[in-house]
């Protein structure tokens, strides 16, 4: 998968028109990808990430049509924008520990990268100049900290 993640950002940055959307989207794709599992096993590994990031494309565009034609007032009025269920506040505080405790189990370039990127919306070369590393090395430390939190929910939450 990783060898395809430079192809894929350069692919959809032409039809974004942003490196940054790209990056963002391919992320989600690969994402989704991992969160598959493998069973069953992906025939073309290419062309299903792929077909999986221009479905995210156009979702991605969906959501920002019905977002646009959306008066404000009813967002404002509409209570499930305000307050979680307390039921729901629990599990995502438990699941934002679980994630907190995968990244700490990360070495501290790979769980800086991941941060970087996902908390402050950095871009890989931004990441890659702040910390003094290549690009490729960026890449790959971020695909490993969200395999490596994907594994650890998963266990987790069996």
């Amino acid at each position: 998968m990783e060898h395809y993640y430079r192809e894929l950002v350069s692919f959809l940055s032409s039809r974004l028109g942003s490196r940054h959307a790209a990056e963002d989207v391919a992320h989600d794709a690969c994402l989704c990808l991992l969160e598959r599992g493998g069973h069953p096993p992906i025939e073309r590994p290419r062309s299903f990430l792929y077909r999986t990031a221009l479905n995210l494309v156009i979702d991605r565009h969906r959501r920002q049509s019905v977002r646009q034609s959306e008066p404000l007032e009813v967002l404002d009025s509409d209570e499930r924008w305000h307050s979680p269920a307390p039921s729901q506040l629990l599990h995502l505080d438990e699941r934002l520990e679980m994630v907190r405790r995968a990244l700490d189990e990360l070495s501290a370039p790979c769980r800086e990268s991941f941060l970087l990127r996902k908390l402050e919306g950095l871009s890989h070369p931004q990441i890659a100049e702040r910390l003094g590393v290549s690009q490729s090395v960026v890449e790959k430390h971020i695909v490993n900290a969200m395999k490596h939190c994907r594994l650890r929910m998963r266990q987790w939450e069996q």
